[in-house]
């Protein structure tokens, strides 16, 4: 039985009492079935908004794996999800251990911040050693200028890598 099927059946209950409406016990009695009423009334509309949510999220659920199914495609054979030494050889700098090709335990990042945009930039030493880059948030060319040191001279002597000018 619904809660809306219990709540007229105990609406027509009450009303079967003949409940005098004058005295305390009878408006209060009243008042109660219908707070009840709305109560009963508001959890339908809050479970048909759940439903709608949760129909949603299943259809946002089947788009993303469609996303992820097209893009983990690109990383591996049908046979073993990218898993296997085929896959590996066929993609050499993509790592098992980080969706996003950086292998975080052999490459040391550096944090530079564009002087233009304040944007906050990571970079490995290759990106360094090309000795430019341009930001990708506002596009301003980032030139590095070592002064004759390399990455290993601030490893080092525990400087930081250079701004970014």
């Amino acid at each position: 039985m619904k809660l809306t099927e219990k709540m007229s059946y105990l609406q027509g209950l009450i009303d079967g009492l003949e409940i005098d409406k004058s005295t305390k016990e009878g408006k209060a009695l009243i008042q109660m079935s219908e707070v009840m009423s709305e109560l009963v009334l508001y959890v339908e509309d809050l479970q048909s908004q759940v439903d709608e949510l949760t129909e949603l999220c299943d259809i946002l659920d089947e788009d993303l794996g469609q996303v992820e199914d097209d893009f983990y495609d690109d990383y591996g054979c049908e046979e073993c999800d990218g898993d296997c030494d085929t896959c590996d050889e066929d993609d050499e700098d993509w790592d098992d251990d980080d969706d996003f090709g950086f292998d975080d335990d052999d490459d040391e990042l550096y944090e530079i911040t564009c002087p233009t945009c304040g944007d906050t930039i990571l970079l490995d030493e290759g990106m360094i050693e090309e000795g430019s880059i341009n930001c990708p948030n506002c596009n301003e060319l980032l030139e590095f200028d070592y002064d004759d040191l390399t990455i290993e001279d601030f490893e080092n002597k525990d400087e930081e890598a250079p701004e970014g000018k």
